[in-house]
């Protein structure tokens, strides 16, 4: 990094312009002065490049040096997700991974670090490693106290924080990107009901984990959606599967044994491949109204084969870039929000796969 001395021009011989010189063309401090030439954080982007107009027309710097403090350093984001089976959550990554061209009109350089699924402990130690390899750091958040405090930490330290998918309650994040899932789990609801028809009937319910709070919330509006509107059809109960294949093909399988003439599943979380392998073995396939979240290669196989009927999911490619358009508001100052397109929930059938 370049280092300019606030009190000398180190690239001009006595006389010529000097930092006081750029502070009055400017029309700011001789201290802001510094913080622009030097690049350090805290000054409004108009602020720079007023203060590197002034730079230039004085001919305070080299050519070359000038090129390099009028192109700032591009922006460090890390998005910490969790690893493990949710084909969603690596369709995101991947997304992040594998875009970096859409991201070049923002001048930031993205990353992917996993931790293990469902951990708060592992959560929190990454989010406090990100303070020296990030500006910015997007993540899926476990309601627990420790994921609270690191990521105020993360904030007291002057790191950009907003959460994706899932949001957590009581942190000063800057933003939350992902569906309302309250809505979510009455939009599921009310399909399973209109699938079912007027008629007493059971329906239950696999989440990830409740320590998500996306997963807590649209559990929420699952069940209002039924005691406000459809009182015949009876909730039997909640499994948590993990996001995991194998856990949840053993879940439904009890479901189907404890609750005979069950007629509809649906599947809060990931890994719905496991719920309709049970459904299939048991013979139930297009039976049991079965619905889930995220359209996946296996989701939408399992649409086509008539074992799902409807998948509810937002996309990864507008959910990566609200979260870019976030952080450049961020660090240019801008409302938060600007340009940042409001995530939609789609309703995908089989006869309307994209």
């Amino acid at each position: 990094m370049m280092v300019f001395d606030v009190m000398a021009n180190p690239h001009n011989p006595a006389g010529k312009a000097n930092i006081s010189d750029i502070a009055r063309l400017a029309n700011v401090s001789t201290a802001t002065v510094d913080r622009v030439l030097n690049r350090r954080a805290g000054v409004r982007e108009a602020t720079v490049q007023r203060v590197l107009k002034a730079a230039a027309e004085l001919a305070y710097l080299p050519e070359n040096d000038l090129y390099a403090a009028l192109t700032p350093s591009a922006m460090r984001i890390s998005f910490v997700l969790p690893k493990g089976t949710n084909r969603f959550i690596k369709m995101l990554g991947d997304t992040i991974t594998y875009s970096h061209d859409s991201w070049a009109p923002y001048n930031v350089k993205c990353r992917v670090d996993y931790v293990e699924g469902f951990n708060p402990e592992a959560l929190a130690t990454s989010l406090k490693k990100q303070a020296e390899r990030a500006d910015g750091v997007a993540c899926m958040a476990i309601e627990h106290p420790l994921v609270r405090d690191a990521i105020e930490d993360l904030v007291e330290k002057g790191k950009h924080v907003i959460t994706l998918i899932t949001d957590i309650s009581n942190t000063r994040r800057a933003a939350y990107i992902g569906l309302d899932n309250r809505a979510a789990g009455r939009t599921a609801a009310y399909l399973i009901a209109r699938f079912i028809g007027a008629r007493p009937a059971k329906a239950a319910m696999i989440a990830g984990s409740l320590s998500y709070r996306a997963h807590e919330e649209r559990e929420m509006g699952f069940l209002y959606m039924f005691k406000e509107l459809f009182p015949t059809v009876d909730v039997v109960g909640l499994r948590e599967g993990l996001d995991s294949a194998e856990e949840n093909y053993r879940l439904t399988r009890q479901l189907l044994e404890q609750s005979p003439g069950l007629a509809g599943i649906y599947n809060i979380g990931g890994a719905s491949d496991g719920v309709a392998r049970a459904l299939k073995e048991a013979g139930l396939a297009h039976k049991v109204v079965f619905i889930g979240h995220g359209l996946t290669p296996d989701t939408r196989a399992l649409l086509i084969d008539g074992t799902m009927d409807a998948v509810i999911t937002q996309n990864p490619q507008t959910t990566t870039m609200n979260s870019i358009r976030i952080f450049a508001n961020l660090r240019d100052r801008r409302p938060v929000m600007s340009g940042v397109d409001p995530v939609q929930s789609q309703i995908i059938f089989r006869e309307n796969l994209p």
